[in-house]
């Protein structure tokens, strides 16, 4: 068995990844560790849980919270895993991390990446970056194995633009440079911290955009899609919340660099997707959305052209909570061990 813990258990990416590891067959959680509701059974903080995980939540500093582990969840802010990271490789264990400390491997890129966030550029723990691997399984599989030792989980914006890009630059369908996403999530994106902006009264029947100066995860989409590209390309893009609890839809626009059909288009996608279970290929009639991808590690693409303006069209629903998210987070920790990577993943949602 996968002996697991989790550092940050209390958040919504920490109890999203522990619903998960209490139904993998082949993990066992060995401890929770967090800064707040030490002392308490998770299930008092979360009672879902009660009778699937009655753990107690650990100090960092108690000597209990360092048991013999294989895999540590960092599920924490930016600058803590980092951190952390040492320590935790010291003693022969793996580490999938969720912020940005972990999602590019040079100081330089991290410190584009840190500025934009207002922390401090230069990383904590350098030596460690050049075996970081970036933890989107669907582009990096074959660099997620058992020999590798840190992940950097991928940012839920991110996930969801570049596998609605992938296909179409890494095939130079459309011009680098045209590229608009357009993204909306839900509010639980924002995370569990109160913050006055998300309290009901302020949230019920108000959208809003925001981080319009520049938002953290575009470091990311542009980074892997200029690799996919195999040039540079930048991207406009519009971060907006909308009051639902979770999901993500990102309308996402190309201009196409020559006339192209949309079954040709689709065609592509399918190819490039054929051995990527998780991500689901869908034409322009199909009536889904955010419901239909809710509690799963699904990503949904809608693929389209609109001829008229010659611009490649793709709608694409992800839960940000799973696949942009714990169930990241979880499919990059099968790829270490060697398991299958839907292992505790394949799995309907819930409707309505």
């Amino acid at each position: 068995m996968i002996r697991a813990k989790v550092i940050g258990a209390c958040g919504y990416g920490g109890v999203g990844i522990v619903e998960l590891l209490v139904a993998h067959p082949e993990v066992k959680l060995a401890c929770l560790v967090n800064t707040t509701d030490v002392g308490a059974p998770i299930s008092k903080i979360y009672p879902h849980l009660a009778g699937f995980c009655d753990m107690t939540i650990l100090d960092p500093e108690d000597p209990a919270a360092h048991p013999p582990v294989d895999v540590v969840f960092t599920a924490t802010p930016d600058g803590v895993g980092m951190k952390l990271a040492p320590a935790i490789l010291a003693s022969g264990a793996k580490l999938v991390d969720y912020s940005g400390d972990f999602r590019f491997n040079t100081p330089d890129s991290y410190a584009e990446y840190a500025r934009r966030q207002g922390l401090e550029p230069k990383h904590a723990t350098p030596e460690v970056l050049p075996e970081a691997v970036y933890g989107l399984a669907e582009l990096h599989r074959g660099k997620i194995n058992t020999r590798q030792r840190v992940i950097g989980n991928p940012g839920c914006f991110a996930v969801s633009c570049i596998l609605g890009l992938a296909p179409a630059v890494r095939n130079h369908l459309i011009d680098p440079f045209s590229l608009i996403c357009d993204c909306k999530t839900g509010v639980s994106g924002a995370g569990k911290k109160l913050n006055a902006a998300f309290h009901y009264p302020a949230r019920y029947e108000h959208m809003n955009a925001y981080k319009l100066a520049g938002h953290q995860h575009v470091c990311e989409i542009e980074r892997e899609l200029s690799l996919q590209a195999g040039t540079e390309i930048r991207v406009t893009f519009t971060a907006q919340v909308v009051p639902v609890c979770r999901g993500i839809l990102s309308c996402l626009y190309g201009q196409l660099k020559a006339e192209t059909g949309v079954e040709e288009v689709l065609a592509l996608y399918r190819e490039f997707y054929k051995d990527s279970p998780f991500v689901r290929i869908y034409d322009r009639s199909a009536a889904i959305g955010t419901m239909h991808v809710r509690g799963t590690n699904f990503c949904n693409l809608v693929v389209d052209v609109d001829t008229r303006t010659r611009r490649l069209r793709v709608i694409s629903h992800i839960d940000n909570l799973m696949k942009g998210q714990a169930g990241s987070a979880l499919q990059n920790m099968n790829l270490l061990f060697g398991l299958p990577e839907t292992a505790g993943l394949m799995r309907a949602g819930q409707y309505p």
